[in-house]
């Protein structure tokens, strides 16, 4: 049931989080947004199933209906809904404990008629994963908290990029590490590649640069990920910081280091 995951959603964790639910936009979901069409109608909603750690929990999917024709070009908004006692939300206020203490301290240090959107420092941000499973009407979360982030961030200290990237690909993990820090590394790969083969999917196995298929000569699916900023360094794994190529330009890549442009969306490289 939870070994073909498809990448849903990575939200940073935030009051709505740890108390009423998530908004999921369907940007680059393609697995999950042909789901959605066929489970859950535009306007409509129904009870789900949300498994963490290994438990189920009941919640709400809504799929928010607005005006077709003032905005024909939008795509369909989620929103997995859940109360704030529910058994759901305490959990995740437990796991999630280090964010909930800092959200609630800068809240209550506010008067009530001033209380505003609360966002946490980069360096204390925690994650929730959302994937599908088998079932349409079930999701798994998992999550991503200040502890997970240091532990892979000290374990990445030494580690080459390119290895990094083709351990996403192979799924392979150092023999040699303990049983909690595999843990960490396995949730972290997990997401990098799912967000990855969801991007795969997105620009359907072509070259960002060189706008190539080469699948379609070959028969097989042999384009890369690939992390702009190196994820060894930034421990970013967010869609816009990968892009899809080819095997030849991601050796390129690699040999040439290009400097990317995210204003012009472009690379280029510093001939010395």
């Amino acid at each position: 049931m939870f070994d073909n995951n498809c990448y849903v959603y990575k939200k940073e964790v935030d009051w709505s989080v740890l108390q009423q639910g998530v908004s999921i936009p369907v940007t680059i979901q393609i697995v999950f947004q042909n789901t959605i069409n066929k489970f859950l109608p535009r306007g409509q909603s129904k009870d789900i199933y949300l498994v963490l750690e290994g438990l189920t929990y009941k919640a709400r999917l809504v799929n928010q209906k607005f005006d077709e024709r003032k905005y024909p070009n939008r795509k369909d908004i989620l929103q997995i809904r859940y109360h704030p006692q529910s058994e759901i939300a305490e959990r995740l206020r437990s796991i999630f404990a280090a964010s909930y203490r800092y959200i609630l301290e800068q809240r209550n240090s506010l008067p009530e008629n001033q209380r505003k959107f609360t966002k946490v420092p980069v360096e204390k941000r925690e994650y929730l994963a959302i994937y599908t499973t088998d079932y349409p009407d079930t999701y798994l979360f998992e999550c991503i908290t200040q502890e997970d982030t240091r532990i892979v961030k000290e374990t990445m200290v030494n580690e080459d990029e390119q290895e990094y990237e083709a351990s996403i690909n192979y799924k392979t993990v150092d023999p040699d590490a303990t049983i909690a820090i595999v843990n960490q590394i396995v949730k972290i790969r997990k997401l990098n590649r799912a967000i990855g083969e969801t991007l795969k999917l997105l620009y359907n196995y072509c070259c960002q640069i060189c706008g190539e298929n080469i699948s379609t000569r070959y028969g097989v699916n042999i384009v890369k990920s690939h992390h702009i900023d190196p994820f060894v360094e930034s421990l970013n794994n967010n869609a816009e910081n990968q892009v899809i190529i080819c095997p030849n330009h991601h050796r390129i890549i690699h040999r040439a280091r290009p400097v990317f442009d995210r204003r012009k969306l472009i690379l280029f490289i510093i001939m010395e």
